[in-house]
């Protein structure tokens, strides 16, 4: 396994990084920059008794059993993986260069870290640490620590707690062998045409439709990701 610095930069198409919940796996690119818009489609995979519910912004997977051809076909190389990034993320940075325009309404912008431990897939998300959201450009460093106290395991929705089981961060960041995400989250999900009292037993955007006036908006630029190993 590799363990020199992955950078991606996005100059030579997405390396791999992947749009969710739109039309098309591949990302907006312009001038070497990733870019994201609201409004965003809300996951509900981890809705109560999980964390919360949340913005899939941009996705890597890490293991080549997940990059399929289809993903091969629409977003090409995979960087990480042509390059044979070591997936043990123990104490590593990731650096971001970004700028963007949005209202966080209440969410921060952080990562996800998703894991196969065992015979379930808990999920983390790094809510001791966030990414600012400025006008101008600006590089921010995120210190994976396997300090669990940096860490809140996701679970599952009502329907999904055995395959969203919890874990030890400290395994997951050994072998992420799912994906790196980045995220917004959490978020404030009100239905708009269900009782909300339902919201957590039904699915957003297919029970229901969710009330953006409480769901972050705008536009999220991406230039340059790094992962550096200890």
């Amino acid at each position: 396994m590799d363990r020199a610095p992955y950078i991606e930069t996005f100059d030579n198409g997405p390396g791999g990084w992947c749009a969710w919940g739109t039309d098309s796996l591949m990302p907006e690119l312009k001038d070497g920059v990733l870019i994201t818009r609201g409004p965003w489609r809300v996951d509900p995979n981890h809705s109560p008794p999980g964390a919360g519910y949340l913005h899939l912004l941009t996705y890597l997977y890490t293991h080549p059993t997940y990059y399929t051809e289809k993903f091969q076909t629409e977003v090409g190389v995979n960087r990480f993986l042509a390059d044979n990034k070591d997936r043990n993320l123990t104490n590593a940075r990731m650096t971001v260069r970004l700028r963007g325009n949005v209202d966080l309404k209440g969410s921060k912008l952080t990562l996800w870290v998703q894991a196969d431990i065992g015979d379930t897939r808990p999920n983390f998300v790094l809510t001791g640490q966030s990414l600012e959201v400025t006008p101008d450009w600006s590089e921010q460093t995120l210190f994976l620590s396997d300090d669990p106290t940096q860490w809140t395991c996701a679970g599952g929705r009502h329907d999904l707690t055995k395959l969203y089981g919890y874990g030890d961060i400290r395994d997951a960041l050994k072998d992420v062998n799912c994906d790196l995400i980045i995220v917004l989250f959490p978020l404030n999900v009100v239905p708009l045409d269900a009782p909300y009292e339902q919201r957590d037993y039904l699915r957003t955007h297919r029970d229901y439709q969710p009330d953006y006036t409480y769901l972050p908006s705008g536009v999220i630029e991406f230039d340059t990701i790094t992962i550096e190993y200890p």
